[in-house]
């Protein structure tokens, strides 16, 4: 593709249209110029290609393999897994004629509560940035991009859509900025997702500072700057900043926005024209026909259960595991049968199929007997969707009530008891000094199941080491007191993001980062220093075949790391190569401004406070009744993985349709809900009636789409 002719080709309602979205997940065809449009599709750790209209998680899509959660991935510390689960993954996006995944979340995990950190890696920036690459690069040799996500400081859910994250220089740039540096210089992501929040007052989108002074000109970035599903803000200061493609697009007003700022002056050609050649060459690199040939569906399966086995982090263990298999067992806890595997939202995948440990048992002959009978008691507890869901973040960090009255009645039978958890995030452990053994899977993709029943039994040995620390209690994180409480979202522990806050204050936690047993012994010698290179000899001195990881720390910092995997009394010397950063002085300084009003409302405002009014009351219910129409229809579905995903889908919707702004939701629903309706909505909730008719009887008027042409 010639791209500088075809962008002198292109007129500027065609420019204004390919740096627009369509049709919920591709960019805008040029027929006249024959360019094609592109196609997205949600990820991170599956595809989720929809079928039918675009709804941002509710539609059916296709059936794919759900892989276990970056929560999971980035505990194996093996970035190896990463790459086989990205070419998998891209082999089913070819298949299905997806050009870019939209994935891998590289967001630092800064409080255990937030509803997303189940899609992030870690607390720490050079774990989550090796295995954020990892994905990348395993995607991309397949021939499928990928959009790295969320850009940046996008660490809550309760206020993403209009949050404001304060934070000093130096805290992002030591923090919360490194993971995506270490991605983009390391594997060159094709596209950078920006986030919805604001960044010390402004908006990701229209942020210059971030997309173009450091993501571009500092960090070498080349590709596609696209927004988050209706992120967008301002569309022409936007573009100045250096933004690039809108999605999901189809808002008519911001194609005006663009024209009109044309035509004017206050944007020139050649600031569309950049965004204009960046998509360009995107589309030209990715843009393939599907791949007809079939995927092996079993094999990618196998891989899912695979990785999780890898991942899974042993907490605890006084001897009872692993099980000899001649054990009486007796077995309790709902996701035994209704195993949590994935997470709840936008990267929710229809299965092809699922394994969970009762499926994994059953297979195998195991069966459960009374409690008056057991040796061992196996529970299978954790976070369900009603806990922990993108869209929101959590309340709390418990278990659910009823799974520790559960565990409190096993624990008083006197008999071993197993706890075996499935979640996104860390939760409080009051049971953990009364049990015999914790086995965290996480979350592990749809054959969860079968590495259950690996490492319970002794078939695989765990060798996941936490990613994140896991507290005695919430009121012990740093940000427990103001996390996801308002708008602005102050960072005011700085660097003292999880383990370095823990360590260099001396505060006892649960279990720390970088901790997990093992079925067998390992021993480590000293660290010794050759120049920039440090060395460590493994060996395994116990009798189980065994994975150990070598963890290198810099005044309390990760700074290298490597997993090696040992036969009885075989031992491996791990060399790392750490280089020493350069001395950059940063501010450390931020202002704080004041949370806004709630009333009256604004085009920025949180959707649920529209019901400070009465006008405000019935639009907002009339609004929330499309969740409510969805999760009555999951009801009458039959049981099944099916009705799982719709019910899940309905309950995503809820959460983000009410931490929605009228502004962004105008940006993601398209024709549906135009920027004058949003505009409406607010004026009728404030009590202006007139000025609300006004604006819904305005007519945003901008040309027909290239598509529509012919």
């Amino acid at each position: 593709m010639d791209v500088n002719r075809i962008i002198h080709q292109m007129t500027v309602e065609e420019k204004a249209a390919l740096v627009s979205g369509t049709d919920f997940m591709y960019t805008n065809p040029i027929p006249r110029l024959e360019i094609p449009g592109l196609c997205m599709s949600d990820g991170p750790h599956g595809l989720r290609k929809q079928i039918g209209s675009g709804d941002n998680g509710v539609s059916q899509s296709e059936p794919s393999t759900a892989f276990p959660t970056a929560a999971c991935t980035a505990s194996g510390w093996n970035p190896e897994n990463l790459r086989k689960m990205g070419r998998a993954i891209a082999k089913e996006c070819r298949h299905y004629g997806v050009h870019t995944l939209l994935g891998p979340g590289v967001n630092i995990k800064r409080n255990p509560l937030c509803g997303r950190n189940f899609e992030y890696f870690s607390e720490d920036p050079l774990l989550s940035g090796v295995m954020g690459a990892a994905e990348v690069e395993g995607v991309q040799s397949e021939g499928v991009g990928v959009s790295l996500k969320h850009f940046a400081l996008n660490n809550s859910e309760n206020y993403r859509f209009m949050g404001n994250s304060v934070a000093s220089e130096k805290t992002m740039r030591e923090i919360y900025l490194k993971p995506f540096e270490y991605v983009v210089k390391h594997a060159r992501p094709a596209t950078v997702m920006c986030a919805y929040n604001r960044i010390n007052g402004t908006f990701c989108s229209e942020n210059k500072w971030l997309l173009t002074d450091v993501l571009r000109s500092e960090w070498g970035f080349d590709g596609v700057v696209m927004t988050d599903w209706g992120a967008v803000h301002d569309r022409v200061a936007g573009l100045k900043a250096g933004l690039d493609l809108e999605m999901p697009g189809d808002t008519a007003i911001c194609r005006r926005w663009i024209l009109d700022a044309i035509e004017d002056g206050t944007l020139t050609m050649e600031e569309l024209d950049k965004a204009c050649r960046n998509i360009l060459r995107w589309i030209d690199a990715y843009a393939k026909p599907a791949d007809p040939s079939p995927v092996d569906w079993d094999a990618h399966h196998a891989l899912a259960a695979e990785i999780a086995a890898d991942c899974a982090v042993l907490m605890k263990n006084d001897g009872v595991l692993p099980l000899s298999g001649k054990e009486k067992l007796h077995i309790a806890g709902g996701l035994f049968e209704n195993m949590r595997y994935q997470g709840a939202g936008s990267s929710m995948i229809h299965p092809t199929q699922v394994t969970t440990p009762k499926d994994a048992f059953v297979q195998r002959g195991v069966r459960s007997v009374p409690l008056e009978e057991a040796d061992v008691i196996l529970v299978f507890a954790g976070l369900t969707d009603e806990y922990e869901s993108e869209g929101g973040d959590r309340e709390h960090m418990r278990l659910p009530e009823k799974q520790l009255r559960e565990i409190d009645a096993l624990c008083e039978s006197g008999k071993k008891v197993v706890v075996v958890l499935f979640g996104g995030s860390p939760v409080e452990l009051p049971f953990c000094d009364r049990v015999g053994a914790i086995l965290n899977m996480y979350l592990p993709g749809q054959n969860g199941g079968t590495a259950a029943y690996q490492l319970l039994f002794g078939e695989k040995n765990p060798s996941g080491k936490l990613a994140e620390t896991w507290p005695l209690k919430y009121e012990d994180v740093p940000s427990a007191e103001t996390f996801g409480k308002g708008v602005n979202e102050i960072y005011s522990e700085g660097t003292e993001v999880g383990y370095r806050y823990y360590h260099k204050h001396g505060i006892p936690v649960r279990f720390p980062f970088g901790f997990g047993l093992s079925y067998t012994v390992f021993e480590k010698t000293e660290w010794m220093k050759d120049g920039t290179q440090y060395a460590q000899t493994i060996t395994n001195t116990g009798g189980r075949y065994g994975a150990e990881v070598a963890q290198f720390y810099v005044d309390g910092e990760l700074k290298g790391f490597q997993k090696v995997y040992l036969k009885p009394g075989e031992s491996q010397t791990v060399t790392l190569t750490v280089e020493p950063e350069p001395e950059t002085a940063y501010s450390d300084s931020y202002t704080v401004q004041g949370d806004p009003p709630r009333f009256p409302v604004t085009m920025e405002s949180r959707f649920t406070d529209l019901k400070q009014s009465f006008m405000g009351r019935i639009l907002y219910n009339a609004v929330l009744s499309v969740a409510k129409k969805q999760a009555k229809e999951a009801e009458k579905m039959p049981e099944g993985p099916e009705k799982e995903n719709k019910r899940k889908g309905a309950q995503f919707l809820k959460r983000i349709l009410e931490s929605n702004s009228p502004r962004s939701m105008s940006m993601t629903a398209g024709n549906s809900m135009p920027y004058n309706f949003a505009q409406g909505f607010v004026e009728l909730t404030n009590g202006h009636l007139i000025k609300g008719a006004r604006c819904f009887m305005q007519k945003i008027r901008v040309p027909k789409l290239p598509k529509e042409e012919n």
